[in-house]
């Protein structure tokens, strides 16, 4: 079987798009080159003057692994003759910032080099597009790291996610990137796959959401991109977080209805509503159409329904994953007129195989020249938005002005004190009063280490949650440390390195937990720190960089080291750093408090001691359910009715389920009501409850509101998150929330593929979590 090609877009790296011929330049100014002129017009002129390789050219994009190959005078200085660079397809292999990493302004300095040289010494001026990774911060050493995805979606604070890739759009713009392989609209449907942590959660609504708030922070809210945002590219479109086994790439078969109204919905939201300029299509096939050739997807949907304007981009290698692992097509000249022909429009990595021959295709009447202008058109669209041809060149002293900014540590401290989900809390066990240890141990194989999950820079560069926790600790009370255990034998390796897992030798954790044990009587209180690291659950591109798991156990032994620290009956809580759902039966059943954290980015340490000493309560709320073991696969909470049956011997009710997540306050709802009590089809309906903090702390609630049509045809799920907020409420506040249920949200696809609102009574649910709502009806006549 062939492995699955690596991605080229793993690193933080300038994709340049090109133009193929050199010239000298028209002295009169062309249309296209008039910034007072419309974006249409200047495409249009600009893809009228240029010839068929030149177009082709655009489709593609190169990697400069020499740094100096470009001159400050904008000369090339590669060993080779720009003739000879630009001819065929007109693209130059390899090159990234990796040479350049920790010296931005040197980086900048020589991406400034490429654009001038392909500004003024090419025929028609045509800049170069640079792009990045930005999943939770842009993605480059010193850039400020921010909480992972699936921890940002818990947060259920889209004005945060927003300032958040504001944050990360501002670094990334002032290195010279100009788009962004962000944000990640898959829903987290299926625990096992490895790429869990890249998604804000399990549900269409939510992840909507927060990927328009994601869009909206990156590319800004203006009509243009202005120099401090950048353009995005929407991934991976679509279905990729429930794919067969819980496997990368592997396929999956749901029914039009199905997907549509679910791994769909994020992407039409952020297409519609926040305008995204560049969509990835993703690995898997649907319905037995790879997606990298389903015109039905990328041209009908999303283009001629959704009314999309930008470029369509493959994920790294993907073309060739058609005809390597799909089997679709013969060769790479197949795949690359059927991905063409289907609505891709630019070849990411792939060793330019697929793409580079289209120009002959085309002259061969293997493919349209409509097709090659259409692609062409929208990767220079979406280079006039980001004023590319008008202010191609960046400031190289900007990037020590904005990156890692205090205002920025600030912001993904608080995005990291916001992520943190209290799962359980007998007792009281949380927060630890500070004023009462003396010692406290800090145990566990994630302590120490910093995790910050994938698609982040490497080293990883943070603050763990020993360092964190000595830092709150001062001279007021010791703080002792222990490993534990180890999660794996080579977990410093990194997530980017192609490498697989090995355990840790037996012997040697049981010395790490006997250890433990001496370390923890010695102390007044425990805080364990387990989970995961960046090479047990990531992506799985190749058989030797495996990333989805067959189980949701702990790895190692754990368990073994919860057991013993729990047993020596000392105050303990228990924090998660991992990258998806881990099922803790033990832990739920035994520890006092458990908080699962995802990866914190960071301020992990500087957060984790906030919350747990009580400087903030813990606010966040699960976007995912917990299932208790593997066979519960697929467990999320908006099922459709006739799954009800209990399994045998087992208790079959999720972990911990979708919206759950406790607080050191209390909170308590009261006096649900919605007006009118009846609607037409085509009206809307006030919701309002009254939330109480019954606690003696300040905390900010999630208050969820769910609906359920109590009958309907097609068949509906038995709840649908449709509208949230987030409020801060002192001790004994009460305040009226109110929600505003409107058409758009009633609505569903009808037998006849219509987005309808269909007369009859609708449940409606407002709560705390997915299984703790006050409930009304809404009659609709």
């Amino acid at each position: 079987m062939k492995a699955t090609p690596r991605k080229s877009s793993l690193f933080s790296c300038v994709v340049l798009l090109l133009a193929a011929r050199l010239s000298a330049q028209t002295p009169a100014i062309p249309l296209y080159q008039d910034a007072a002129q419309p974006i249409d017009a200047r495409v249009q002129d600009l893809v009228a003057r240029m010839t068929l390789e030149e177009k082709v050219a655009q489709l593609q994009g190169f990697y400069v692994t020499d740094p100096h190959a470009f001159d400050d005078q904008g000369n090339f200085t590669g060993g080779t003759s720009a003739a000879e660079l630009y001819r065929g397809a007109g693209t130059v292999r390899a090159a990234n910032h990796d040479r350049f990493a920790g010296k931005p302004r040197e980086a900048v300095l020589r991406f400034n080099s490429i654009q001038k040289f392909m500004r003024e010494k090419t025929r028609l001026g045509i800049p170069a597009l640079s792009f990045a990774e930005a999943l939770h911060g842009y993605m480059a050493a010193g850039a400020t790291s921010f909480p992972a995805a699936i921890a940002l979606g818990s947060t259920w604070d889209p004005a945060l996610v927003e300032q958040v890739f504001t944050a990360a759009a501002q670094e990334a713009s002032a290195r010279g990137v100009r788009q962004v392989l962000s944000p990640v609209l898959d829903l987290a449907r299926d625990a096992r796959w490895g790429r869990f942590e890249e998604c804000y959660g399990e549900d269409p609504y939510l992840v909507a959401q927060m990927g328009l708030a994601a869009v909206l922070g990156l590319q800004g809210r203006a009509p243009l991109i202005d120099a401090q945002h950048v353009a995005v590219t929407l991934k991976h479109f679509a279905g990729h977080g429930q794919s067969e086994g819980g496997r990368n790439i592997a396929p999956l078969s749901f029914g039009d209805r199905e997907f549509r109204s679910t791994h769909l919905y994020p992407f039409e939201m952020a297409v519609k509503v926040a305008h995204a300029h560049s969509v990835m299509a993703s690995y898997n096939s649907w319905d037995g159409v790879p997606n990298h050739v389903n015109h039905k997807l990328l041209t009908d949907i999303l283009r001629t329904e959704w009314g999309f304007n930008g470029f369509v981009m493959s994920d790294g290698g993907g073309i060739d994953v058609v005809y390597e692992n799909h089997l679709a097509a013969a060769g790479p000249a197949a795949a690359g007129i059927l991905s063409l022909e289907a609505g891709v429009d630019y070849e990411l990595s792939g060793n330019g195989r697929s793409f580079s021959t289209l120009a002959e295709a085309q002259k061969a009447g293997k493919v349209s020249l409509a097709a090659i202008d259409r692609a062409a058109t929208g990767v220079l669209r979406v280079k006039f938005l980001t004023g590319l041809f008008d202010h191609p060149y960046t400031d190289p002293d900007l990037p020590a002005k904005v990156t890692n900014t205090a205002e920025h540590k600030a912001l993904a401290r608080r995005a990291a004190q916001e992520a943190m989900v209290l799962l359980k809390n007998d007792n009281r066990t949380l927060p630890f009063d500070a004023t009462k240890l003396k010692t406290l141990a800090v145990i566990g194989p994630n302590a120490a280490d910093i995790h910050l999950g994938g698609y982040s820079a490497v080293p990883m560069e943070g603050v763990s949650v020993l360092q964190g926790i000595r830092e709150f600790a001062g001279d007021s009370f010791q703080v002792l440390y222990a490993e534990g255990c180890k999660l794996t034998a080579n977990h410093a390796s990194g997530w980017l390195v192609n490498e697989n897992p090995v355990l840790n030798d037996a012997a040697d954790d049981s010395r790490l937990i006997d250890d433990a044990v001496a370390t923890a009587l010695k102390s007044d209180a425990v805080l364990l720190v387990l989970g995961e690291n960046e090479i047990l659950r990531r992506e799985a591109w190749s058989e030797d960089h495996l990333g989805d798991r067959d189980t949701l156990d702990l790895v190692g032994r754990q368990h073994d080291l919860a057991r013993a620290i729990l047993a020596t009956g000392k105050p303990v809580a228990v924090l998660l750093l991992n990258g998806g759902p881990l099922a803790v039966n033990y832990l739920q059943a035994h520890a006092p408090a458990i908080i699962e954290g995802w990866y914190l980015g960071q301020e992990t340490g500087r957060a984790v001691a906030d919350v747990v000493f009580g400087k903030v309560s813990p606010s966040g709320k699960l976007t995912v359910t917990f299932p208790r073991n593997v066979g519960q696969i697929p467990v999320y909470y908006d099922h459709e009715p006739s799954r009800f049956r209990d399994y045998t011997l087992s208790d079959s009710t999720p972990l911990y389920p979708f919206g759950h997540g406790l607080s050191y306050a209390a909170f308590a709802y009261a006096n649900l009501q919605v007006s009118p009590g009846k609607i037409a089809p085509d009206g809307t309906a006030r919701v309002t409850v009254d939330v109480t903090n019954t606690g003696v702390m300040a905390a900010d609630e999630i208050v969820q509101l769910y609906l359920h049509a109590v009958t309907s045809l097609p068949v509906r799920p038995v709840q649908e998150l449709k509208d949230f907020t987030r409020i801060t409420l002192q001790p004994g506040e009460t305040r009226t929330v109110t929600f505003t249920l409107t058409p758009d949200k009633l609505a569903a696809y009808d037998l006849q593929m219509h987005r309808t609102v269909q007369p009859g009574d609708f449940e409606i649910q407002v709560g705390t979590s997915s299984v703790d709502t006050l409930k009304t009806t809404l009659a609709v006549e």
